[in-house]
């Protein structure tokens, strides 16, 4: 299996936060190709640095990851913005559209979201062909 791990997630382990979130993502990191992660999620990831040198140490952490992108950006874009506007159909509001972004990444690779997110919980009530876990989910 192969995870694409939300910046929720990220979040906590670059923390230290005692979870079993934490723990699975600890030990999927000893198979690189177990997990990966996007632009955004990139993207996300940097703009909590606190200051320059915090920046850099995480810009060199995870430019070292396994990154998964869109093929077709034009399609997949308005992909993740038809979740999003579906979403909204059904009365539900998706607070960031780079979760539409990211949602849309791992359905495109067939990867498992791992992650912290209601909002991804909502997207995938929408779309079952999310496949996601939430780190309160008891562990497969």
């Amino acid at each position: 299996m192969t995870y694409l791990v939300d910046t929720s997630i990220w979040i906590d382990y670059l923390r230290g936060s005692p979870a079993p979130h934490v723990d699975l993502l600890d030990a999927l990191l000893a198979n690189p190709l177990a997990v990966g992660i996007t632009d955004a999620i990139y993207l996300e990831i940097l703009q909590g640095a606190q200051h320059s040198q915090a920046f850099e140490r995480l810009r060199r952490y995870f430019c070292g990851q396994r990154f998964y992108r869109f093929d077709d950006p034009e399609h997949s874009h308005a992909a993740a913005a038809k979740i999003y506007v579906e979403c909204r159909q059904q009365g539900i509001t998706v607070r960031s559209t780079l979760d539409c972004l990211i949602a849309q990444t791992a359905i495109e690779h067939s990867l498992i979201l791992l992650h912290n997110d209601q909002d991804f919980i909502r997207i995938a009530a929408v779309y079952p062909g999310l496949r996601h876990r939430h780190c309160r989910e008891n562990p497969a």
